[in-house]
Parts: C-alpha cells; structure tokens; sequence
C-alpha cells in the first residue's frame, strides 16, 4: 500500500510504500527519497486493515 507524506527535513512531499503483511505494529528507518536523510516510520494497522503512518526524524 502508498502512502504520500512529508518529510520532516526537507519538508517535501514523499511517497512510501507500506507492508501490509509486516504485521498490525511496525517499526522501521527508511531514508527519504528527496533529500536521502534517514526517516523513523512508525506504522499501525487498525482492525479495519487501514494503516496508521508516524514519521519522525530519526535524530528525534
């Protein structure tokens, strides 16, 4: 699943892709796509099946 969001950098819209079947409570770095700095993505699955996107710097 995509989910678009900003980075809180550089402050530029990015798009991420989500694991559906990583599990209802997720917990991962990835680096942003515009300006390579590394990103905490916190990510959370309801009930429902509609995730829960969290981002943070990781020096936070």
């Amino acid at each position: 699943m995509e989910a678009e969001t900003t980075c809180p950098h550089c402050g530029e819209p990015i798009s991420l892709w989500l694991d559906e079947a990583g599990g209802r409570s997720q917990s991962y770095v990835e680096d942003c796509s515009v300006c390579c700095r590394p990103l905490q993505l916190h990510v959370h699955v309801d009930e429902d099946g509609e995730p829960t996107l969290s981002v943070s710097r990781l020096d936070d």
